[in-house]
């Protein structure tokens, strides 16, 4: 016989129990701390079962085996959101060894008339390579032709006309040609020093001090900051 108990409405001829399903984020504090109400509830279902036809105590156990199993799993998703939440902070404190040293990653290079050095990436194939400089709406502003042997390359920012780009923000490509076709393109990767460690619904994030923002799991190399540019 099917138990007449219901979470959230318990009736009889004499009174009505109503109990309000708790919903979104409320749910697992709701159940984790309604024991006593569905022992009132228990109590109020026996107080009112029909005598002639009296719920087995079979079902009485089923009934508080399947809230007690509740009750534990809500447990354990609390349990885990703790250990999540000490492993992020267990990352973070690992990453904020990373504040004054210089990550590595494609992330766009502030500009300030100090030359940069980069390293250029080695198109596999490709007879000649040109570097590709873009602003930060991604308008190429510069090419120059480079080896194609991953020798560093101080960039100075010196246009053409003999004048310098304006400071700011510039992200850096490589394109590799063979017989004068595009064979690929790879971003550049530079230096820039951590100023700060950041936490975010995505992920530990890492700000540098040109001004831009990388993912931690996008850093391909820490290093001790250099003493020049």
């Amino acid at each position: 016989m099917d138990p007449i108990l219901s979470t959230n409405v318990v009736r009889s001829d004499q009174e009505q129990f109503v109990k309000p399903a708790p919903t979104g984020e409320d749910t697992g504090s709701a159940i984790s701390s309604d024991f006593e109400t569905f022992l009132k509830m228990l109590t109020t279902q026996i107080e009112n079962q029909d005598p002639l036809n009296p719920i087995e105590s079979s079902d009485f156990a089923v009934q508080l085996a399947t809230f007690s199993g509740v009750e534990q799993q809500v447990q354990t998703n609390d349990l885990l959101k703790d250990i999540v939440a000490k492993n992020d902070a267990t990352g973070l404190a690992d990453l904020a060894g990373w504040v004054g040293m210089e990550a590595r990653s494609a992330t766009p290079r502030n500009f300030d008339g100090t030359s940069l050095t980069l390293t250029p990436p080695v198109i596999p194939t490709a007879t000649t390579a040109q570097l590709v400089v873009r602003d930060t709406i991604g308008a190429e502003i510069q090419r120059i032709d480079i080896d194609n042997s991953g020798a560093e390359y101080n960039w100075a920012g010196i246009l053409p006309g003999g004048g310098l780009v304006p400071p700011g923000s510039y992200s850096f490509s490589v394109e590799g040609y063979r017989g004068g076709t595009l064979i690929g393109t790879e971003n550049l990767e530079t230096y820039d020093t951590v100023t700060e460690v950041l936490v975010t619904d995505t992920g530990p994030m890492l700000r540098l001090e040109g001004g831009g923002e990388v993912a931690a799991d996008a850093v391909t190399a820490v290093r001790e900051a250099a003493n020049g540019g």
